[in-house]
């Protein structure tokens, strides 16, 4: 079966990134994108086009979006009764320590800073597919309702 993941990016030279980071690291990952916050928490909410999703088993996050950033989207997450228990990892540029302890308050998962060289960046995408895709234990999945 495979493992539904939801990357939140805008920038599509970082989506393009991931995607090929993690085909080489696990083929059995189906990674889904949102480009913008807003276009998110419809994904999330089965809302509009994406009446059809899956409820993702992990969602990569990332904070300086449009429309809404990401610390509002994680807030959302974090604050819904059905999407709360998605580990939400927050992949940005910012290594600033507000963004760090805003993302912790509101419940992040885990807090990681993009490598600028691919082959940082393909080694954590590897790093986060053995721990959260490959060693965690996450929650059953449960397809009906909204968040």
């Amino acid at each position: 079966m495979p493992i539904e993941v939801l990357l939140v990016e805008d920038s599509p030279g970082d989506v393009r990134l991931t995607q090929e980071a993690f085909r080489d690291a696990n083929r059995s990952i189906h990674l889904q994108v949102a480009s913008d916050g807003v276009e998110a928490m419809a994904f999330l909410r089965r809302e509009g086009a994406h009446v059809q999703a899956l409820r993702p088993d992990l969602i990569l996050l990332d904070l300086n979006l449009p429309k809404m950033d990401g610390r509002e989207v994680l807030a959302r997450i974090k604050a819904g009764d059905r999407l709360k228990t998605i580990p939400t990892v927050i992949l940005t540029t910012s290594d600033a320590e507000a963004d760090i302890v805003k993302s912790y308050q509101l419940q992040a998962n885990c807090y990681l800073t993009k490598p600028v060289q691919f082959d940082e960046f393909a080694s954590l995408v590897r790093s986060i597919n053995d721990f959260w895709l490959t060693r965690v234990k996450l929650p059953q999945q449960t397809q009906g309702g909204q968040a």
